[in-house]
């Protein structure tokens, strides 16, 4: 059976309680406990008992320790998968929304996320899912708001005549 991985030894197990008492962040600061337990010769089922983790992810964190210190016990998220749209595209999109559809053109009196799904395919050849492109479009600083319909075809002055024109009492 091969021995385990040796852990850094400029940090002492009391430096380790330390920083994970003063950690903002409680996976940090479990991961940091689990540390120096070992530290303190804790067999290594014990220690990782003590971070809510089994031996194998104690390891790991372990080796992240030996490469990054405690700011390698953090977790690092992926950025995701670079836009499809360029940046440019994205001020050309935003310019769209906000100028709004044109009926003739476009067919539509407002824009949904279906309409626009379509205008991305289209012009940028980028076929989003319905869904990402209420994303996008939050990205992009917009956010849902819905007007009051009308139809294209109504007539201001006959709406006017009709309103109601009591005395204030």
């Amino acid at each position: 059976m091969g021995s385990g991985v040796k852990i850094r030894t400029d940090y002492s197990a009391a430096e380790l309680r330390r920083l994970a008492k003063s950690s903002k962040n409680t996976n940090q600061s479990r991961r940091l406990l689990s540390l120096a337990a070992l530290i303190e010769g804790m067999s290594r089922s014990d220690a990782a008992r003590v971070g809510g983790m089994d031996r194998q992810t104690l390891r790991d964190w372990v080796h992240r320790f030996n490469t990054a210190g405690p700011d390698g016990l953090l977790n690092r998220w992926s950025p995701g998968p670079p836009s499809r749209l360029s940046p440019e595209q994205k001020v050309e999109l935003a310019a769209l929304v906000e100028k709004g559809p044109d009926r003739a053109i476009d067919g539509v009196v407002r824009w949904r996320r279906i309409d626009l799904q379509k205008v991305i395919k289209g012009r940028f050849g980028v076929d989003y899912h319905e869904r990402y492109v209420g994303k996008l479009l939050k990205e992009l600083g917009f956010s849902h708001m819905s007007a009051r319909p009308r139809h294209p075809a109504q007539d201001v002055e006959i709406i006017e005549a009709y309103k109601k024109t009591s005395r204030a009492r």
